[in-house]
């Protein structure tokens, strides 16, 4: 029965390991971007892997990232060093923004919808209900102070086959035209 028991307990060790080493990799939002659910309206909507990566897609993307940064100054676009350090300035207007902008439209109750925020861009993922003014939402959002640019990535159909941006639930799964 001891032998029993001990190969047991070895096998379970090994299955373990084994899960640590095939296991899928740990998404992590290394660059610290704002990633925020604005609204929760539709049912069903899938909820996009916003600034969550594993450490070889940071990696692969750092150089890119660090050019991208600071180029705005080196323009002389932007008044910091590095547009990404406007990213949790940009996500408290955003959100004062759209409460404003809530009272006038009522966008909350026609959509589910997750903002990003990387380097004054802002990714809006999720679902609007058919009819939903996308363009004068998207345009308001566009006029928050330091906004570069708004990304439209939204879908009305939430059981949609392809979506344009990369879900939580399938991270690896190819998406459809993102970023208009």
């Amino acid at each position: 029965m001891k032998r029993v028991f001990e190969l047991s307990l070895a096998s379970l060790m090994l299955c373990v390991a084994a899960a640590r080493v095939y296991g899928e990799p740990a998404r992590v939002n290394r660059g610290h971007d704002p990633f925020l659910q604005i609204s929760k309206a539709v049912g069903d909507c899938p909820t996009p892997l916003g600034p969550f990566e594993t450490e070889r897609e940071w990696l692969d993307d750092s150089h890119y990232r660090i050019e991208r940064g600071n180029s705005c100054w080196i323009e002389g676009r932007c008044r910091l060093p590095n547009a990404y350090l406007y990213d949790a300035e940009i996500a408290d207007s955003v959100q004062r923004r759209l409460a404003n902008l809530n009272v006038a439209t009522h966008w909350r109750e026609q959509s589910t919808l997750w903002l990003t925020l990387q380097r004054r861009f802002v990714y809006v993922e999720g679902c609007v209900a058919p009819g939903f003014d996308k363009k004068t939402f998207l345009t308001e959002l566009a006029k928050t102070a330091d906004v570069e640019r708004v990304i439209d990535n939204t879908i009305t159909d939430p059981h949609a086959t392809q979506l344009p941006y990369r879900t939580q639930a399938d991270p690896d799964k190819p998406v459809l035209n993102p970023g208009n």
